[in-house]
């Protein structure tokens, strides 16, 4: 399947998501990749994960780019080699990535039963907030990617997302909220915007400064 879905979130920022529907080898024959890439896809055990890292380099296309533009720092932060700041996420059947000129961050989950059982790993005092009235696995799968979008952003490492990163009050219909990174050589807050993708909840976060 090509492009699932773009999100023209502002002039500065896009979203570009993908359904993951090819086989490897469908992936693999129109892409062309760095021997860094060639590298990491061979150590991936899982042909989920191959076809999930190939479907990226698919996304990147769509956007204008490719493999041979994306850099990485020292902590695995990845760039683009104009500057634009990028993103990366893939969970099973879908991938997306965020470009933007400002700091963003982004994150695709699967909504699991499992998350009601590691919550007490990440969520701190928005537990306060959360409505029972709401979709409860929602609740915590947003909550839970809104911090690993901010956890991307931030360009260190080393946050916990239990006591480093906040997240303010929400309700799903919302669709939006807003985090908080917390650390001693960064205190930043950012918009959190979030939708549900058949099963999977996408959230991404946005330099607050500049919404």
């Amino acid at each position: 399947m090509p492009l699932f879905k773009t999100i023209r979130h502002n002039k500065y920022t896009s979203i570009y998501v993908w359904k993951i529907e090819e086989s490897f080898d469908e992936l693999a024959l129109s892409v062309s990749l760095t021997n860094r890439s060639k590298d990491r896809l061979l150590s991936m055990k899982s042909e989920l994960h191959q076809r999930g890292f190939l479907s990226v380099r698919h996304l990147l296309k769509e956007a204008g780019y490719t493999d041979f533009d994306l850099l990485y720092n020292g902590n695995g932060k990845p760039h683009l080699k104009d500057n634009k700041h990028i993103s990366i996420t893939h969970s099973f059947t879908f991938s997306a990535l965020i470009i933007s000129d400002v700091e963003v961050g982004i994150d695709i989950e699967k909504n699991r039963e499992k998350i009601k059982i590691i919550q007490h790993k990440f969520v701190n005092f928005e537990r306060g907030f959360i409505h029972k009235d709401d979709d409860y696995l929602e609740q915590l799968t947003v909550i839970w990617g809104a911090k690993e979008s901010l956890y991307k952003i931030y360009p260190y490492g080393g946050l916990t997302f239990k006591n480093d990163i906040d997240i303010d009050s929400f309700k799903i219909s919302d669709k939006k909220t807003t985090g908080y990174i917390k650390a001693t050589d960064w205190d930043k807050k950012y918009r959190i915007y979030f939708e549900q993708l058949g099963g999977f909840t996408l959230v991404y976060a946005i330099d607050n400064y500049h919404e």
